[in-house]
Parts: structure tokens; sequence; C-alpha cells
């Protein structure tokens, strides 16, 4: 089974109409996991970032985000992980890449040997590329 790796922008971008392209390629990887053809691999830091963000820049209120995050955990195909490896963070961040989270992520996705990492993050997709780790190509399709 194929393990991805998402972003928090990847996951703003399902439950946002900010991108439809964006939106409409994430309900498919999602559909995908959702019968067990891959396994979406979320870092709690990613829906913490998540949270602030649909706070913070979307406004949405802090009752229809708990409830978004709970139907989102609850859904087959979804991993949530807490537990991380800081010294592969650190051996990102801050040298490869300025952005925490981005470490995290790419850490996350070195981890998960063969894990594809999930973003629309155009500068990230090129530093997780120079790492020599597995960035999703949406011309592969799933």
């Amino acid at each position: 089974m194929r393990k991805y790796v998402i972003d928090t922008n990847a996951l703003i971008s399902f439950v946002t109409d900010r991108n439809p392209k964006q939106q409409q390629r994430m309900k498919e990887l999602f559909e995908s996991a959702s019968l067990l053809k891959g396994l979406i691999l979320c870092h709690s830091h990613v829906l913490t970032e998540f949270i602030y963000v649909m706070d913070r820049v979307y406004r949405v209120s802090k009752d229809r985000i708990k409830e978004m995050v709970q139907e989102f955990i609850r859904l087959p195909g979804i991993e949530v992980i807490r537990d991380i490896d800081f010294n592969s963070v650190f051996a990102f961040w801050p040298g490869v890449m300025a952005d925490f989270g981005d470490a995290l992520v790419a850490a996350l996705g070195k981890a998960h040997k063969g894990s594809i990492i999930v973003t629309f993050d155009q500068k990230l997709i090129k530093q997780i590329s120079a790492a020599g780790l597995n960035v999703y190509s949406w011309k592969e399709g799933l």
C-alpha cells in the first residue's frame, strides 16, 4: 500500500475552495485512501498549523474547525502521527528548509521509507526533490 505524507497546504486545499483544481486532486487522494488503496500520514503538527490557519486566516469558527479535524481523523486510510525523530527534523531545519513545519513533513517522509510527500507548495517541492525524497507528481495519478 502506498503511503502519502501530507502537509498543511494540501489539507487546506482539500477543505477550501481557494483552488478547485487542487481541491479535486486532494479529493481523489482522500477517496483512494478511504478505499484503503493508500494510507495518508498526517503529523499532529500539520493539524496544529491547519487549525491556526483556518482560525486566523479563513476565520472559520472554532466549533467548525473542531468538527473538521474530528471528521478528518476518523476517515479510513488516515493515520495521525504524533512522534517524530527531532534529529531528523534538525537535519533539514533550518539549513535545508527554513520552515520548521516543512522540515517536519520532510523528516516524516524520510522516516516512512517509500512514502510520497504531497504538497502544492512549489518551493517545498523543489526542496524535497533536492533532498532526495519522493514528492507526488500529479501527472502520475493515484
